[in-house]
């Protein structure tokens, strides 16, 4: 059995002249952040390995999700396969993860998010939210074959506010 948690970053700021890469959370961003990976750990699987994609909002989106888990920053990574909108390369990348591990937290964007959790999931989802979080389990032994799975759990800043 494999799981797979998609979370997307936090609400990021236009307020600077800097590159898509590099925009950074709003306070908002920020506190929906905490929020929903507090909620996450009340009933969190152990997660094995962690990958965010190497904009400032996802990483910084990851950091504080992983520290509020006390996740192990040694099994974490950025990828540049996660910087990716449109969900192919997000979907190449999960396919290609190693199969020793069975539950990967991935932190990334839309539209690949919302795509990859009503390919996945069995629950369609209209908009997966900035700092929105969809578990996922896949009844398989390979993440090559990862298809059609449960969508386990989705947990949305709005719904905890």
């Amino acid at each position: 059995m494999k799981q797979l948690i998609l979370m997307r970053h936090g609400k990021s700021s236009w307020d600077y002249e800097v590159s898509d890469k590099d925009r950074p959370l709003l306070q908002r961003g920020i506190n929906d952040a905490h929020l929903v990976s507090k909620t996450f750990g009340n009933h969190a699987p152990k997660i094995d390995f962690a990958y965010s994609s190497p904009a400032i909002r996802a990483l910084h989106t990851s950091i504080i999700c992983l520290r509020n888990l006390d996740f192990d920053l040694n099994w974490f990574k950025v990828d540049k396969a996660l910087y990716d909108f449109s969900g192919d390369s997000v979907q190449r990348f999960v396919g290609k993860l190693d199969n020793d591990l069975q539950t990967v937290a991935i932190f990334g964007h839309n539209y690949a998010f919302t795509s990859l959790a009503n390919t996945w999931g069995d629950q369609y989802i209209e908009n997966v939210p900035t700092a929105g979080l969809v578990h996922i389990i896949f009844n398989v032994d390979d993440w090559s074959k990862v298809s059609k799975g449960t969508t386990e759990r989705t947990i949305f800043p709005k719904h905890l506010k």
